[in-house]
């Protein structure tokens, strides 16, 4: 089906080789499969799916654990009302607490509680453990290179400037 304005002509698609094809579809089995895996040993150990996870890390790892929650939303390349969802389920499990910011009436904090912070310190022994088994222990200290040269490479060819941009964390 052809989308392209009338006025404009249509251009060919260039199409994935056979060994793109490959790659493509090895990538997107390993990538969903890896989530799933992640998903589950979070959800076992702490009752929380991986986005939850790398939330309460993301605060963890700021300035007196806190974050303008649209930070947290650009972090974690989601909408803020998916974010506005997550953090309630944290909230509700004492995990953080919304704090009003007060130089913008508003804006809100997202803060993790010490009882968050535990959590995370109980959790991440048993996740670096998944993430090192389910990746790094199967490729090669090169190979480990490699995969990080290459999604650094695409990471920063897909960062969006964010001047008119239509992206999940602003809306």
């Amino acid at each position: 089906m052809n989308t392209a304005p009338s006025s404009a002509p249509a251009e060919e698609a260039r199409w994935l080789t056979a060994d793109q094809q490959r790659v493509w579809r090895s990538y997107i089995e390993a990538t969903t499969l890896l989530d799933d895996h992640l998903d589950r040993q979070l959800q076992r150990d702490a009752g929380m799916p991986h986005l939850y996870y790398g939330l309460l890390v993301a605060l963890a790892e700021s300035p007196e654990r806190r974050l303008r929650m649209t930070e947290l939303a650009r972090y974690a390349k989601i909408t803020r009302s998916r974010l506005s969802h997550a953090v309630a389920r944290l909230e509700g499990n004492g995990w953080l607490r919304r704090e009003n910011c007060p130089d913008d009436k508003r804006g809100q904090f997202a803060v993790l509680t010490d009882e968050g912070l535990e959590v995370l310190r109980r959790t991440a022994p048993g996740h670096v453990q998944a993430v090192r088994q389910a990746l790094f222990d199967r490729l090669s200290p090169e190979q480990q290179k490699a995969l990080g040269e290459i999604m650094k490479i695409v990471a920063e060819g897909l960062q969006p400037s964010e001047a008119g941009a239509d992206l999940p964390w602003l809306r």
